[in-house]
């Protein structure tokens, strides 16, 4: 481990990331508020650490970066964003002491949307624009969008680009990955620019429309409001916040394709199919679940039934609704929506519906086996066989991820907090979706976690964010070996 060289990569990541605070630097000046002088310290403090870091350790340079660096570079500039991106808000006071302030920063860059503030509005507009901003640069990745414009991070930029994108089977649009990282942010800002001008055309305001498209399309959910999208009570609003956090929750590769006029690309993708399907019909059962004993009519139901499992489906964490006060069925329901996810290579959390397909027909497979046990039969997806190496890779993923969260839910148990609870916030934490159930249901928030459960869940939250692999590999003594 060149560890040299992953600080200088670590420096520059860190100067790059204190320049982009100069977005809520303008916000907060434009709207005369009390962020900015937090926002400009915290600036200040980030661009000089940025600055030494790459001073100090600019001479160590490598032609190539392996697996374990790749790693390392992206767990450690994760958490040096999200301890850098926490100083806005605990330099400006109040509300925000260091874990909350933390708290908020990984949950915005993980894109879970888990806050700990009781009255948003309160909020200076510089800081929740700050809040909102964070969401979207870590929905498709911060180390991506620093290999698509840091020329020399292309030497090592396939290992950092594994690490970091949220799927089994990396997506490589272009022979060079530069190319790739380039074109995935282009689609993610031209989808993100067309959400802003339909939510300014249903009524809102451009500060509003930018901060809720900014935590759209990475399924963040933080809002402006303390209400969530349940504030503006619009169903223009609200289908086209359905529409978006669909298409957030597909994998991006297939928007690249769409828009090179590839018509029938979803239909084609039998993942997006499944996606689709699941959606579909997790939408039917909940709304008639809903419909008679909370909403009168079929269309209430279907409109705030729609909206629920789509937002804790794509791991967004939207409400319009308290779904605390459904029925057990449909609660039940959403909260299986936590562990299935999204899609593999979109910016949603979850185990992902890739993983979930291939670990169903693992189960079709060895079923088979026992009746044909001289057949030979192959785990496909689109018609093309998946390797031994990928099955391998998906069924630890699923096995660390169910162990991960059982062994989170007791510890966070442990600490005084109820089962209820307990289940939920991890699952609505290590899948990135924000809301769950009891203390922390779509009407709370997390400020009443103990202050240890809450690094607790700031852990749950990395994890999720980069796959598990990526955090949990360095505490195996193997990873620290020559």
């Amino acid at each position: 481990m060149r560890w040299r060289y992953i600080l200088n990569i670590i420096g520059v990541l860190t100067l790059f990331f204190g320049m982009t605070m100069i977005f809520p630097l303008l916000v907060g000046l434009y709207y005369r508020d009390q962020s900015v002088f937090p926002v400009v310290e915290s600036m200040a403090l980030t661009v000089t650490a940025g600055i030494v870091l790459h001073l100090l350790f600019r001479r160590h340079k490598a032609e190539i970066i392996t697996q374990r660096e790749g790693m390392a570079i992206v767990a450690v500039g994760w958490t040096a964003v999200g301890l850098f991106g926490a100083l806005p808000f605990y330099l400006a006071g109040g509300t925000f002491s260091f874990v909350d302030a933390v708290f908020e920063s990984v949950s915005g860059f993980t894109t879970t949307g888990a806050s700990i503030l009781t009255d948003i509005e309160a909020v200076s507009r510089g800081l929740l624009f700050w809040r909102s901003f964070i969401q979207w640069l870590g929905g498709m990745g911060i180390i991506v969008l620093s290999v698509a414009i840091l020329p020399f991070l292309g030497v090592g930029g396939m290992q950092l680009y594994k690490a970091e994108v949220p799927t089994p089977v990396p997506d490589k649009l272009k022979p060079r990955i530069r190319d790739t990282a380039m074109i995935l942010w282009k689609v993610y800002a031209l989808i993100s620019l067309t959400q802003v001008v339909l939510l300014m055309f249903g009524g809102m305001s451009l500060y509003d429309a930018l901060c809720h498209a900014f935590t759209t399309m990475p399924t963040g959910g933080f809002s402006t409001k303390n209400a969530s999208v349940a504030h503006f009570d619009s169903v223009y609003l609200d289908m086209v916040f359905v529409v978006f956090m669909l298409l957030a929750g597909i994998n991006f590769s297939l928007h690249y394709q769409l828009l090179r006029g590839k018509t029938l690309i979803f239909w084609q993708d039998s993942e997006c199919r499944f996606f689709l399907g699941a959606v579909l019909l997790l939408t039917l059962l909940v709304s008639f679940d809903v419909f008679g004993t909370v909403y009168k009519t079929i269309g209430q139901a279907l409109r705030y039934g729609s909206f629920q499992v789509v937002s804790i489906v794509t791991t967004t964490g939207y409400a319009t609704a308290d779904y605390e006060q459904w029925p057990a069925m449909s609660q039940l329901i959403l909260l299986l929506c936590m562990f299935l996810g999204a899609s593999a290579g979109s910016t949603g959390g979850g185990m992902k519906c890739l993983r979930v397909m291939l670990c169903f027909k693992y189960c079709y497979k060895e079923l088979f086996s026992l009746i044909h046990p001289r057949a030979v039969s192959h785990i496909k997806i689109g018609g093309k066989p998946v390797s031994d190496d990928v099955m391998r890779s998906v069924l630890g993923f699923m096995a660390l991820y169910v162990g991960l969260s059982a062994m989170s839910t007791i510890l966070l148990a442990g600490m005084g907090v109820d089962i209820v609870t307990s289940i939920a916030a991890i699952a609505a934490t290590i899948g990135n979706i924000g809301p769950g159930l009891g203390m922390v249901g779509p009407v709370d928030n997390y400020a009443q976690i103990p202050y240890l459960g809450k690094w607790l869940l700031i852990w749950c939250m990395l994890l999720g964010r980069l796959e598990i692999f990526t955090v949990i590999i360095l505490v195996v003594p193997e990873f620290w070996r020559k």
